[in-house]
């Protein structure tokens, strides 16, 4: 299969539209990351992704929307505070689940009875579903456990020859996936974190927002998951990443007495001339915004830099840094030495 990558154009628009009420599947730019799209009720175009993607089967889609009305049938209720937090935060990073409805096919949802929902706030992707009039379902389009891409050079890397066309529209704001969270029962539960954070949830509810326990650290039941990021290695570069949590005296230390070869550190931008060992840096140590937008690049050039062996330092755990957090654990298949 040809792989084309097209500027967005009324054009590029209208061939995306096409192939997607034509079954196909079509890599678009969101907010977050970039999405490998394909219509939530038709089990074919739902089959193509996971086949693109390498991805189980058990791991469900997130549907994503560009009106409320479009709900109608995908899902079967809209409890209270969903629709707050749409009111809020839609158009945005954020999914919400809620139970399924009739019309979004079974496997976009594995099998489960909810199904995630959002409203990006892309124009790109706002615009595709509003001409297409699909609610697609959209999984990060890279290769399964990969780390997600945030432009269409890295989407090209991973989906060569998989998919017909990837719509390039620049690098991703967010630089990480929305923040999934349940509204299935009273108290919500944040299963992904983002950069809509549980303290703007729980402002914008008034109300206390609870925090999935696999969000920060390995998940082990064998229960279906209700969210994508939960059961899987993600994100994951080819070298072996390595957490280390303490000061950046102790970091040092520890990274002088465990020198090897093809062996990085990845700090923080303020943090790079402190290492004689090449270094890939992933933010300003006081800005988790910009953490989240370039973790993923970092990543990826990590592979770039043919890296087997990093030793990263370690985000911080509330706001926007549980997001980036929650990333790079899993990142590092939860290798996490406290110092």
């Amino acid at each position: 299969m040809e792989t084309q990558i097209l500027k967005p154009t009324e054009d590029s628009i209208n061939l995306a539209c096409k192939l997607l009420q034509n079954g196909e599947v079509v890599a678009v730019p969101t907010e977050t990351v970039y999405g490998l799209a394909g219509d939530s009720t038709n089990p074919s175009a739902i089959q193509k992704i996971f086949t693109a993607k390498g991805r189980p089967q058990d791991n469900p889609l997130i549907v994503h929307i560009a009106n409320m009305d479009m709900l109608d049938g995908i899902v079967s209720k809209i409890p209270d505070d969903a629709k707050k937090l749409a009111e809020t935060f839609w158009p945005g990073p954020i999914t919400i689940i809620m139970p399924k409805g009739n019309k979004v096919c079974d496997s976009t949802c594995a099998g489960l009875n909810s199904v995630g929902v959002r409203m990006p706030s892309h124009p790109i992707a706002h615009e595709i579903i509003s001409r297409s009039r699909i609610a697609f379902a959209a999984p990060s389009a890279n290769l399964s456990g990969k780390p997600s891409p945030t432009n269409a050079n890295d989407v090209y890397t991973d989906m060569i020859g998989r998919i017909p066309l990837i719509i390039d529209g620049g690098e991703c704001d967010a630089g990480v996936e929305s923040t999934v969270i349940s509204t299935l029962d009273d108290t919500p539960i944040i299963l992904r974190p983002g950069v809509i954070t549980k303290e703007m949830i729980e402002t914008c509810l008034n109300k206390k927002v609870d925090i999935a326990k696999g969000v920060l650290e390995k998940h082990v039941s064998d229960k279906k998951v209700l969210s994508p990021g939960i059961k899987y290695k993600h994100y994951a570069p080819k070298a072996n990443i390595t957490i280390l949590k303490g000061t950046l005296e102790e970091f040092k230390k520890y990274v002088d007495m465990h020198t090897c070869d093809n062996m990085f550190v990845m700090c923080f931008d303020e943090e790079k001339d402190a290492f004689v060992l090449p270094t890939i840096t992933y933010g300003s140590i006081t800005s988790p915004q910009e953490q989240a937008h370039r973790l993923f690049r970092a990543l990826r050039e990590l592979d770039e830099m043919h890296a087997e062996t990093v030793y990263a330092r370690c985000p911080e755990t509330t706001g926007i840094s549980m997001a980036v957090y929650n990333r790079l654990i899993r990142a590092a298949g939860f290798r996490i030495i406290q110092l």
